[in-house]
């Protein structure tokens, strides 16, 4: 099974300061036939206006992923982390037990992130963090390893049975990804055009995938693109 989700049919919430879009229920946005795929349960397409951002607020249970576009985001936690996420990097969090962060843009310039949640594995570990640098080398016409439970490939360890690719495609550029078809997979592009599995996708469009063994990446136009390999039942907390 293979499905489109048009980037229009995401939900768009102004704040003034944040503009988003929701690609799952989240907060006011409540659509039942959204609320998840598998354990990816957000995947949010935040814009921050300068000199503002998330004040201080509480998270327990649920992995939490950033990947910044443009701009910077700058990371400050209970667990004593005080960092700037720039373009490039991948920072995850394991809320667990319980934490308390802030996200805020410093600079006098837009900051553009995708913010992503996926149910943990195990409830009630104690909170990490961790952040890498990955080149747009390592991930141009390719799919490079962003995150995994295991930290393989040098990516971040989350505690989820979820794995994290990202990559930039051109032209004649292809990469195929082979999935257990009993799982999941989600697909996300950022931005660009681009072909996955014969179906045609552009800036915000998603491809939602079961009971398929491979996902086939071709024809990218400045292509910049998520997919994850996803635990088939959902299993939140």
């Amino acid at each position: 099974m293979v499905r489109i989700r048009k980037s229009s049919e995401r939900a768009y919430i102004d704040h003034g300061w944040l503009k988003s879009f929701h690609s799952f229920s989240f907060a006011s946005y409540y659509d039942p036939h959204w609320m998840s795929w598998g354990n990816l349960r957000v995947i949010n397409e935040d814009r921050i206006a300068p000199q503002t951002g998330f004040g201080e607020h509480h998270h327990r249970d649920m992995e939490i992923i950033s990947y910044v576009l443009s701009g910077e985001l700058a990371h400050q936690d209970s667990m004593g982390n005080i960092k700037t996420i720039p373009p490039g990097d991948i920072q995850g969090m394991s809320a667990g037990t319980g934490v308390l962060h802030s996200e805020f843009n410093h600079a006098n310039t837009e900051t553009h992130f995708l913010q992503i949640w996926l149910t943990p594995k195990l409830m009630g570990v104690v909170p990490s963090y961790e952040q890498k640098s990955i080149p747009r080398h390592e991930k141009q016409g390719k799919l490079r390893l962003l995150a995994s439970p295991d930290g393989m490939e040098s990516s971040i360890t989350i505690n989820a049975d979820a794995k994290l690719y990202a990559g930039l495609f051109e032209r004649q550029q292809e990469a195929v990804l082979e999935i257990d078809p009993r799982r999941k997979a989600y697909v996300h592009l950022i931005r660009g055009t681009l072909t996955v599995n014969q179906q045609q996708l552009q800036d915000g469009d998603a491809l939602v995938i079961a009971d398929t063994a491979a996902i086939t990446i071709s024809g990218g136009e400045q292509a910049e693109v998520l997919v994850f390999d996803l635990l088939a039942k959902n299993t939140e907390a």
